[in-house]
C-alpha cells in the first residue's frame, strides 16, 4: 500500500499493466489476421481457443481484466494528482516537445475503454448485432459486420487511437521501468513507432479488407 500510494508506484503499475495489454494486443492481432487465409483457418483457430485452450483463455481473460482495472485506476489517480498539484493551468503552454500520442493519451484512453466494451458486446457475447451473427462462425460474423460502412468506420477510428496510445504508452512504460533513457529529440522513438504502425496496420487491415471485398 505504501508503494501504491506513491506517484512512482502508480506509474510503475500503469506501465506494467500497459505492457501486459500490449502483449495481448499483438497476439490478438496475429489471430485476427488469420482471416486473410479464409474461413476454415479463422474458425479452426477460434474453436481451438474455446476448446482445448479454453482454460488458458480464461486465465488470460482474468489477467487482462486485472491489468485493465489497474491501468485505468492508476491513470485516473495520476490525473487527479496532476491536477491537484496545479489547480491553476499555465497561462501559456509550449507543446514543441509533445507528440500527438502524448497529447491524446487521456481522450484516447476513454475512447479505447468504450471501444473494448463495444467490441466484447459485438463479437464475444453477440449482444450487439448490427448484422446477422451466428455463434461459432467467427469468419461469417466478421464478414457480415464489416460490410456495413459505419461498423468499419468505428473500428478504423478506434484503431487510430490505439496506434497513438501505443506510440506514447509503450515508450513511456519502458522508460518508467528504467529500460529506456531520455532522448534529446522526443520524436526519435523507432521501436515505439514501429510497434504502433504494425499494430494499427494489422488491426485496420481486417475491417478494410472485408469492406472492400479483398478477402476470400
Amino acid at each position: 500500500m505504501h508503494f501504491w500510494s506513491s506517484t512512482v508506484g502508480k506509474k510503475v503499475v500503469m506501465a506494467v499493466s500497459g505492457l501486459i495489454m500490449v502483449g495481448f494486443v499483438i497476439l490478438h492481432m496475429a489471430g485476427n489476421l488469420q482471416l486473410i487465409e479464409g474461413s476454415a483457418k479463422l474458425n479452426t483457430y477460434s474453436a481451438f481457443l474455446h476448446g482445448p485452450a479454453n482454460e488458458l483463455l480464461w486465465i488470460v481473460r482474468v489477467v487482462l481484466l486485472l491489468a485493465l482495472v489497474a491501468h485505468v485506476v492508476s491513470a485516473y489517480q495520476l490525473t487527479v494528482l496532476d491536477r491537484a498539484a496545479r489547480p491553476v493551468p499555465y497561462a501559456k503552454r509550449d507543446l514543441q516537445a509533445a507528440t500527438i500520442g502524448s497529447r491524446t493519451m487521456r481522450i484516447g484512453g476513454i475512447v479505447l475503454a468504450l471501444f473494448i466494451v463495444l467490441h466484447i458486446l459485438h463479437f464475444t457475447t453477440l449482444t450487439l448485432q448490427p448484422a446477422a451473427l451466428t455463434e461459432g462462425d467467427v469468419y461469417g460474423n466478421v464478414i457480415a459486420s464489416f460490410q456495413l460502412w459505419w461498423v468499419t468506420a468505428i473500428y478504423v477510428v478506434a484503431m487510430i487511437f490505439l496506434g497513438l496510445h501505443l506510440y506514447h504508452g509503450a515508450w513511456s512504460s519502458v522508460r518508467t521501468l528504467g529500460f529506456e533513457r531520455g532522448r534529446l529529440d522526443p520524436f526519435k522513438r523507432p521501436v515505439a513507432i514501429a510497434l504502433a504502425l504494425v499494430v494499427w496496420g494489422g488491426f485496420t487491415l481486417v475491417p478494410v479488407a472485408v469492406y472492400f471485398h479483398l478477402v476470400p
